[in-house]
């Protein structure tokens, strides 16, 4: 008689809250003890799970740290469409997914240095976490493009990254804290002058807040008096 087989079972993925609760614990590890030193023993330890359900789920550390970093707060990002430049910039850098939030600035300054380090994580986090941004923002210049705010010489391959590296310099190599305020003066005297050709708004070094007066109209000639 042929020997009978156990028939093939598929192992059981992780998913719905369970799930959730493993990435938020990767993300908790990630800020306490950086890239580096970060283990899926630690992971499943914190979210109280076995190492063998991570691995069901994650093949590695830099799945599960990519996949954690992308489905946090910082990496859910929705493109705003309000009509103008200016505001979807601001709003799509102070909202839940902008770097003017502390906890996505702080995920991003942990990560940051793996890129130079691990090159699965660097291939996964270009290809998962930043491309799907760059997509956002490429739609963002495209309808302004379209609306006619940019200028012929604007570039949106160099303006798009601008926004975010001048914030992210500011926050790791300066310490500075972003804000809303900070965004929107980026915005008005560097960013929106590079893309439309118009002067940056008047900026007054005693206000924390940008002047923004409106360009003053060209003089009209005297109105021509009625000869009698």
């Amino acid at each position: 008689m042929t020997p009978r087989t156990a028939p093939e079972t598929t192992r059981p993925r992780v998913c719905g809250a369970r799930e959730e609760e493993i990435l938020d614990a990767t993300v908790d590890e990630l800020l306490e003890v950086g890239y580096d030193r970060l283990t899926m023993d630690a992971v499943a330890a914190r979210a109280r799970a076995g190492k063998a359900t991570l691995y069901r789920r994650w093949s590695s550390k830099p799945s599960l740290v990519v996949d954690a970093v992308v489905r946090s707060r910082c990496g859910t990002l929705v493109a705003p469409d309000t009509g103008s430049l200016r505001s979807d910039l601001v709003q799509l850098f102070t909202g839940p997914q902008g770097l003017a939030s502390q906890l996505n600035a702080r995920v991003l300054g942990v990560v940051l240095t793996a890129l130079q380090t691990d090159p699965d994580f660097a291939e996964r986090f270009r290809s998962q976490f930043l491309a799907p941004k760059i997509t956002v923002m490429q739609d963002i210049y495209a309808r302004a493009a379209a609306r006619g705010e940019l200028s012929g010489a604007a570039d949106p391959a160099l303006l798009g990254p601008a926004l975010a590296g001048i914030l992210l310099h500011r926050v790791f190599v300066l310490g500075e804290q972003i804000t809303t305020d900070v965004v929107e003066r980026v915005v008005d005297q560097i960013i929106l002058p590079a893309a439309t050709g118009r002067p940056a708004p008047a900026y007054d070094r005693n206000q924390t807040t940008s002047t923004r007066r409106p360009a003053a109209s060209p003089a009209r000639p005297p109105a021509a008096q009625e000869t009698p």
